[in-house]
């Protein structure tokens, strides 16, 4: 079939995740077609380096032979079975400890799913399953964040705190939200500095006005990921260590886009020298070569859920998929042989900083900022008052097309723009990326003149 015909089919069959299926009838789809190193190419033969990693997840690009025939081995010899009913599998034990090896602190224990959201659900039931065997069924509510994502099933996207999605389901009614740590946005005249702590103030805030006999955990990411790549101020985190550590309260980290190497730590728990509770983890795991995610989950829950007995009544067919977690095991195996991850902390991070910052200079960019192997540009139309182009936001999609036909992948966050790159980025394609990036600005702000 032809690009047209492929369009009419995915018109009439195909229902897209975090779509206006109107708008895209009318556009029709963009058609990829392949992908090599940190380069996808469409339909057209048109060429993009591909700053999202997929969506967060192809840390190390698109041409690993050695997952591909990992997972084709596997399932010439053993495609599935169960976890169910006392069974394992080699793979799952084996991924199992390699993640142990690899996660923060004393997180020796993993929960499988088959996807963040997943996780994050199953993060719910291991929260309330806890509280009920230390014998205090009150603690109930979970408090996160605004403008957080912890996926798009009914628990995860309760958790998440992005107000569009909200709009159209009902959420649950035991999970409070509170102050994001957003400085350019909503930290005023405050410095970075105190708006951190002030942010992480929050915390203790919420937690005194519900009561903390009834606050059973605190999710978070690291970095908000979706939601703009918020890096918080590096008063945040210490700061929301002081308010957790005063009272009884399990900490939860989502880990699902940062986990992996992409802030140059395998965590980004590591990085800002965080303990959780609970973990979720996904997308990077794999490579994004087959579905995959799951919590880890340190001593102090597990040696509750696993010593008190009682069946704990939770699980998914696909959990611990012999195959994906092959995958996984050859992802963490390069990760590690490959010093991807100490490259990204000494050398690629450093210089996609220095010269990510450089695009500050550019007329409609009110921050810009990096951390690691992610990076984001607030576009605005007044760089004094950070005031943007208009209230809808359109700026974000006009640059995100502008992107694209520059030969980019970035992604628009309303009117902020948004990069996590393969972590196998060069510094030679990190400046193709700035340079791409900087004809994209102006082109957008040609057209919104």
């Amino acid at each position: 079939m032809n690009k047209s015909q492929l369009q009419q089919r995915d018109r009439e069959h195909f229902l897209h995740p975090f779509t206006d299926f109107h708008d895209l009838g009318k556009q029709g789809t963009r058609v990829i077609t392949h992908a090599e190193g940190a380069y996808i190419i469409d339909i057209d033969g048109h060429r993009m380096l591909d700053g999202m990693s997929g969506l967060w997840c192809c840390n190390l690009g698109y041409s690993r032979n050695e997952i591909a025939d990992a997972i084709y081995e596997q399932l010439k010899t053993l495609p599935f079975y169960n976890s169910f009913f006392q069974c394992t599998t080699v793979p799952s034990i084996e991924l199992a400890n390699a993640l142990a090896e690899v996660a923060p602190g004393d997180m020796n224990n993993v929960f499988f799913t088959g996807s963040g959201s997943e996780a994050n659900d199953t993060n719910l039931r291991l929260i309330r399953r806890y509280w009920d065997l230390q014998q205090q069924p009150d603690k109930r509510i979970i408090i996160s964040r605004k403008n957080a994502y912890h996926g798009s099933t009914i628990g995860g996207a309760s958790l998440g705190g992005m107000s569009g999605m909200h709009k159209q389901f009902q959420a649950l009614d035991y999970i409070e939200h509170i102050q994001q740590p957003y400085w350019f946005g909503e930290g005023g005249e405050m410095s970075p500095e105190e708006f951190g702590v002030y942010a992480a103030r929050c915390l203790d805030e919420k937690i005194q006005q519900l009561g903390p006999d009834k606050v059973a955990a605190f999710i978070a990411e690291p970095i908000q990921g979706a939601g703009g790549v918020i890096i918080p101020p590096q008063t945040y985190w210490p700061e929301v260590k002081k308010v957790l550590d005063q009272y009884d309260i399990l900490l939860v980290m989502d880990e699902v886009i940062f986990g992996f190497g992409r802030t140059g730590e395998w965590f980004g728990a590591d990085y800002y020298g965080m303990q959780p509770d609970l973990m979720t983890f996904a997308k990077a795991v794999t490579n994004g070569y087959f579905p995959l995610g799951g919590t880890m989950v340190s001593d102090r829950v597990a040696e509750v859920i696993k010593g008190k007995g009682g069946e704990f009544t939770h699980g998914y067919t696909y959990s611990a998929h012999p195959a994906a977690c092959m995958a996984g095991l050859a992802t963490i195996n390069i990760l590690r042989s490959e010093n991807i991850i100490e490259n990204v902390r000494d050398n690629t991070g450093p210089y996609l900083a220095k010269r990510w910052a450089e695009l500050a200079d550019h007329p409609i960019v009110g921050e810009a900022r990096s951390l690691g192997m992610v990076g984001a540009l607030e576009l605005v139309r007044d760089k004094g008052s950070r005031a943007r182009f208009d209230d809808d936001c359109t700026a974000g999609g006009v640059c995100r097309d502008m992107s694209i036909k520059n030969g980019l992948v970035m992604r628009a966050t309303g009117d902020t723009m948004i990069i996590a790159p393969p972590l196998i980025i060069t510094n030679q394609q990190v400046d193709e990326l700035v340079e791409k990036a900087r004809r994209a600005l102006d082109d957008t702000a040609e057209a919104l003149a």
